[in-house]
């Protein structure tokens, strides 16, 4: 069992290298906002109740797919690493694959403002997530959120065996896949 977690600030392009990478290997594209997109329909993931409805779902997934036959599965993750809270989350997630005897393997992705700008008003993105479809609002919150976290590492900061950083501000997300897939023999 594999779990690849793309991570990376919002419109970097992690849903999307995600389906790409899919396409090349067997493994399944779970992106965060699957869950956050349905809970949404009933509560806003700002409360309470949306955020744990989201962390229950995504919890009994990676409980199913971690004692799976399935090949893995790709998860992508908004990673404040400033948030001890999100430190915690992606390590309890790592521990339940790697307590299955799966291997984690930790891409993060980082690309220019302007780009992630651009690419936060593409088809792909708005097509599968509704969230986002309010431009305005998302931009605001793109940029909010870069204000207020820090959603890419510092060098040497990520300790991991299995960890890549690729800036993908120049690089499609067929090539980004196809990096990966290579880096990890995937």
């Amino acid at each position: 069992m594999k779990l690849v977690l793309i991570f990376g600030p919002q419109a970097v392009g992690k849903m999307t290298v995600g389906q790409e990478l899919a396409k090349i290997t067997k493994l399944k594209l779970f992106h965060n906002h699957m869950t956050i997109d349905l809970v949404s329909q009933f509560f806003d993931y700002g409360t309470k109740e949306g955020k744990r409805l989201v962390n229950l779902f995504r919890q009994e997934i990676f409980e199913e797919v971690s004692k799976s036959n399935l090949y893995g599965v790709i998860f992508t993750y908004v990673w404040a690493f400033d948030l001890k809270a999100d430190w915690e989350y992606v390590n309890k997630v790592s521990r339940l694959f790697e307590s299955r005897g799966g291997t984690v393997y930790y891409v993060e992705l980082e690309a220019d403002l302007e780009e992630r700008l651009g690419r936060n008003k593409s088809l792909n993105r708005l097509s599968h997530k509704p969230s986002k479809r309010n431009i305005k609002w998302s931009e605001k919150d793109l940029i909010q959120s870069m204000e207020k976290y820090r959603l890419n590492s510092f060098e040497d900061e990520i300790k991991f065996k299995n960890y890549i950083k690729i800036d993908n501000t120049n690089i499609s997300a067929e090539v980004v896949a196809e990096m990966i897939k290579q880096r990890f023999n995937l």
